[in-house]
């Protein structure tokens, strides 16, 4: 496609990719906008126009505080309404080319959560994650749990402490069980982490008791987001058993303002990898389910430049968002619009693709040092950390921007 509107060489918001957002101005309360290049398109101008003429939808879809109207719309709208502004940004003749009051840069935009999000459910999907934990932390030579294999592991998080890119957060107390100890202490976590992740948000609902087939399981997804799943390893090692996260996990999840739609990913489609054993019927799949996506993790230390620590891709992932959506729902627990999903850390085969601090610094026992000499074993207050991705691929880019939030002291 060849478009008519200046979008910077390698930026994530090409138009291919058209990712749908919250955005607000001084003068203008929170509506829909779309990004693309250094802009963000104003929906509800563009509807204005008259660009949407050829299907029906109501205006007040594009000027609400969410993303959950304009998603409860169905694919069969949303996914024609982005059509329609790709085929307007590669016209000649639009009528956009001459309204240029519909874009505003993205300089002098506020982002906003794009969904309002009912529940989050965070799942435990990578076969390298989960073996560096279980090395640290049970048998290095029965690392996996038996389940592993057999079930994508998930707990359900804490939706309300769900914040977009630029929101910062304060570390958070809990109780600790210091080394050589056997009564705990409560005081702030010394070692906050972050876990880089990808989310991914429903959009379509299911009634109680249905379950959803990996055949079907995509249709069910509008779009993915960046995702920080914030941690707090010291006190998720003294509460986890036998119930799993919870403190260590609510304090704080960041996620990207820019919900990219699974259609924009489409060409960069790729396979899983091996399964073994063999998953039950429910879980097999046909197709290539995995998505070729490039993620990266920077840490900034205040005043500081910004170093690259992490480099990993969302390939690696060993149970897919079918998997995920047909297992989560295989009870006949019932999805809605806004759902929001989370994959688990992402981390490859080499060390600088783990997906965390407990395994980049492995525990602390290898610290990581930053461009100004720094060496951090875990996060440090006034640390920003800063998650990127992007697919590319023949010429066509698709990408996430970021989300960054920075570590404040406790309060």
């Amino acid at each position: 496609m060849k478009t008519w509107f200046h979008i910077p060489e390698n930026s994530d918001f090409s138009i291919y990719n058209i990712p749908f957002g919250i955005f607000s101005t001084p003068s203008q309360s929170k509506k829909v906008g779309v990004a693309i290049g250094d802009y963000v398109l104003d929906i509800s101008k563009a509807y204005d126009l008259g660009i949407f003429k050829s299907i029906d939808f109501p205006k007040s879809a594009l000027e609400a505080d969410y993303l959950n109207d304009f998603i409860s719309l169905g694919k069969e709208i949303t996914t024609k309404v982005r059509t329609i502004i790709q085929q307007e940004l590669c016209n000649e003749n639009s009528v956009l080319k001459t309204k240029k009051e519909a874009f505003i840069h993205q300089s002098e935009v506020e982002m906003h959560l794009p969904v309002l999000i009912g529940d989050y459910t965070d799942f435990y999907s990578s076969i390298e994650h989960a073996t560096n934990v279980g090395k640290m932390f049970r048998d290095p030579e029965n690392a996996l749990l038996p389940n592993w294999k057999h079930i994508p592991v998930g707990y359900h998080g804490r939706s309300s402490s769900i914040i977009v890119s630029g929101k910062n957060i304060h570390r958070p107390k809990g109780q600790v069980l210091k080394p050589n100890t056997s009564q705990p202490v409560f005081e702030p976590s010394s070692r906050v982490d972050f876990e880089l992740e990808m989310g991914y948000i429903i959009g379509k609902k299911t009634e109680l008791g249905e379950s959803v087939t990996t055949e079907n399981a995509e249709d069910y997804i509008f779009g993915k987001v960046l995702f920080n799943d914030w941690s707090a390893r010291d006190i998720q090692k003294w509460e986890y058993v036998p119930l799993g996260p919870f403190l260590a996990k609510n304090f704080a999840s960041s996620i990207s303002p820019w919900v990219v739609t699974l259609e924009a990913l489409e060409p960069f489609r790729v396979g899983g990898p091996t399964q073994e054993p063999n998953v039950l019927p429910y879980l097999a799949y046909d197709g290539l389910k995995n998505f070729d996506i490039k993620l990266e993790v920077s840490i900034a230390p205040k005043n500081g430049d910004e170093t690259v620590i992490c480099k990993s891709n969302f390939k690696y992932m060993y149970w897919n968002m079918a998997q995920q959506i047909a297992h989560h729902t295989s009870n006949g627990c019932n999805l809605r619009v806004g759902d929001m999903m989370a994959s688990g850390t992402i981390s490859g085969k080499s060390e600088d693709s783990y997906g965390s601090m407990l395994e980049l610094a492995w525990a602390g026992s290898k610290p990581l040092k930053l461009k100004n000499g720094e060496e951090r074993k875990f996060i440090e207050d006034y640390d920003t950390v800063i998650m990127r991705g992007y697919c590319e691929k023949g010429g066509i880019r698709v990408g996430f921007g970021e989300v960054r939030s920075q570590l404040l002291p406790s309060k």
